[in-house]
């Protein structure tokens, strides 16, 4: 593995957090570098963070902004700058609803000069874009790989908007003009100097003065937390070994939800959390969750170092010694502070009025996406007493795709529901869920299926057995203790065609028979947890197969997934319309059914016929190739499971379910006709 040398190293926006930890270690490590620090000692900057550095003489601080292309391009030349790291910019989320145009300018404007200033001058070798995980957008509450360095961009507020469009910018220079670019992408980085308008210093600075915590929202949100000397050595490790034209996520498989971050802190000051946390009003939107998968920095010989533990206490014991390090921060401390950047560098707070009563947090708690909003005491609150009914739904899977289609249709059957905060490996957080929520039945629709396919678990087999196997059997356990029935949402890719059940024949596969697929690890996991579960007579297990939706742009479904391919299989198979049987699986649930179902449509369909009717109701132009079995095998690690499924079953209980084509027609393609 090459390494890379500097010798004079530009770090911008240094008298802030991160940087001022980086710079810090750099200057203590390498005297043979000069780094030159570039700050314009903004509400965020203090000075005093650079102490370490300031007498050293390889150190040097210029007080200047960014986005001055004249400043830029004379520190370049005059001190011979051969490497920039890109820290400075605006990061506060909660500023940027309020004030987003200054971050356009600072993160968008800003790393656009420097980038012109290193195109100009044509001496730069390493230029590092520090960007953030929040540009990948929320990740799914039951994802157990977190977004990879390839994973689509999807920033959801003004903040990581921008830190999306500097990425660009950041990529085009690369490749327009050969620039020599390394762009990161961090979770939260916690630890001594850092302003208190983040969630950790905050905390720490209301709890040592006695006041209430304030939590948006009602805390579930879960984040990634890494001790600011364990980030200062990723950046280390990156501007040495780091390769030109790459992304790296630092990152923390260890995730903690805002109210445990509360918790913790509190139990540090022996706070009392019941009387000090509160709930307030949540951002315009506030992320559920972000997950980083970041075994590409670990591979150049970085890990995380930092216990949770020590790291706080380190924190908490830093800023008990130095109260004062910035100042008057009583507008920083507020719940939802506005830093107002005016004129001249002046800064004025504002606080955003608590429009919530802080002891009620379960109905509007969450403000995400809007066909995923769980406005779950709408109901009761709407007054109209005729929509009341005597159930209550706890959902796990929440950004799943079955488990956001579950929560608008019971959203619309005026049916009370909650989606599950905690993870299924974990007993004591699902107890909590069944304590909190006192649901009448469960819903399971969590679980690993693999990104973008099953694939993904060929290679991921503990992740895959911990959500599959041991959570699913977790939940089915609780519920039991509980008395509770729990719908669990399986998969029929458990079955292929034999002897018994030829291709073509019209003999499915009964809830009776034993699964025979064993082609892909996926399927030995629900195989595996669909034959313990029928130890628990509280479960009803529903085999969903291939599923399909009348929402075409939708990437999980298999119209969707196939209508991409440049080339299909042409084989009959059972497969669920899930407009059709997710409203009956609802029914399934009041009628309090136990048992495995097949939960397909009776009857088979092909490829091609669907492709047929793709071409028939939406578009008469497309066109597609079959290739075979043999063919296919050569392009995906596991073998597919193929199969016809008995819903006999199924149709006995509910005689009103179409068979799969027409189902097809009237919840699909019907609704969708273009022709």
């Amino acid at each position: 593995m090459a390494t890379y040398t500097p010798k004079n190293i530009l770090i911008t926006g240094a008298a802030g957090f991160i940087a001022s930890h980086v710079a810090n270690r750099l200057v203590r490590t390498y005297p043979e570098y000069k780094i030159v620090v570039l700050d314009k000692l903004d509400y965020c900057s203090n000075l005093k963070n650079l102490n370490p550095s300031r007498s050293s003489p390889n150190f040097k601080f210029v007080k200047g902004d960014i986005a001055s292309a004249d400043l830029v391009n004379y520190l370049l030349i005059t001190e011979s700058i051969d490497t920039i790291m890109h820290f400075a910019a605006q990061t506060h989320v909660d500023n940027s609803f309020g004030n987003s145009f200054e971050f356009t300018k600072n993160n968008i404007y800003g790393t656009h000069v420097l980038l012109e200033a290193c195109k100009v001058t044509g001496q730069v070798r390493r230029f590092i874009h520090v960007s953030t995980d929040e540009v990948y957008g929320e990740t799914d509450e039951d994802a157990v790989v977190g977004n990879h360095e390839a994973s689509q961009l999807l920033p959801t507020n003004p903040y990581s908007a921008t830190k999306a469009g500097a990425e660009m910018l950041v990529m085009a220079y690369g490749r327009s003009y050969g620039l020599p670019v390394i762009t990161t992408r961090g979770n939260n980085v916690y630890g001594p100097n850092q302003f208190p308008e983040k969630l950790i210093p905050k905390f720490i600075l209301l709890a040592m003065s006695g006041k209430d915590l304030p939590i948006h929202g009602d805390g579930s949100n879960v984040r990634s937390y890494l001790y600011c000397e364990d980030v200062a050595e990723a950046f280390e490790v990156i501007l040495h070994k780091g390769e030109v034209g790459h992304v790296y996520n630092v990152g923390t498989k260890r995730e903690r939800r805002v109210i445990d971050v509360a918790n913790d802190i509190a139990k540090l000051f022996s706070v009392d959390t019941e009387k000090r946390i509160q709930f307030v009003e949540n951002r315009p939107f506030n992320d559920q969750r972000y997950f980083l998968d970041d075994q590409k920095l670990k591979n150049l010989g970085w890990s995380e170092r930092t216990k949770w533990e020590d790291g706080l206490k380190k924190t908490m014991d830093w800023y008990i010694n130095n109260p004062d390090w910035w100042g008057d921060v009583s507008g920083a401390l507020l719940p939802h502070p506005r830093m107002l950047m005016m004129p001249g560098g002046m800064e004025r707070s504002v606080d955003v009025p608590d429009k919530s009563d802080s002891g009620s947090t379960l109905s509007n708690g969450h403000t995400h996406q809007a066909e995923m909003a769980v406005p779950v005491a709408a109901v009761a609150e709407s007054g109209d007493s005729s929509k009341k009914t005597p159930y209550k739904f706890l959902i796990y899977g929440r950004t799943g795709w079955i488990g956001g289609l579950l929560g608008k249709l019971c959203e619309k059957q005026g049916i009370l529901f909650e989606y599950g905060k905690g993870r299924l490996e974990d007993r004591s957080q699902i107890l909590a869920d069944i304590n909190a929520v006192k649901p009448t039945h469960v819903f399971n629709a969590a679980g690993v299926t693999g990104r973008p396919n099953v694939d993904w678990c060929e290679s991921h087999k503990t992740e895959t057995i911990r959500t599959n196997v041991a959570g699913t059997l977790n939940l089915a356990d609780v519920c039991q203790d509980s008395g509770i029935l729990m719908i669990n949402f399986a998969t029929g890719c458990i079955f292929e065609y034999d002897a018994a059940h030829p291709e073509g024949s019209g003999i499915g596969y009964t809830e009776e028979d034993k699964p025979n697929f064993t082609g892909s690890f996926y399927s030995k996991t629900k195989a595996m947890v669909e034959e313990l579960l029928k130890e628990y007579d509280n479960v009803c297990t529903l085999r969903v197969r291939m599923p399909i939706s009348s929402d075409l742009n939708n990437p999980r479904n298999f119209i969707t997934k196939i209508s991409r391919y440049n080339k299909v299989v042409n084989i009959p198979n059972s497969m669920s319309i899930l407009d059709e049987l997710l409203p009956i699986s609802i029914e399934m649930a009041k009628r309090n059914l136990k048992g495995i179902y097949n939960f397909t449509n009776p009857g088979v369909v092909s490829h091609n016929e669907i492709l047929e009717m793709y071409k028939k109701y939406i578009d008469p132009e497309y066109k597609w190739a079959n290739f075979t079995l043999e063919e296919q095998a050569k392009v995906i690690v596991a073998p597919r499971s193929n199969n016809e499924m008995d819903a006999s079953k199924l149709k006995k209980e509910f005689p009103e379910l179409l068979p799969i084509k027409e189902s097809l027609i009237k919840y699909v393609f019907g609704p969708n006709r273009k022709n």
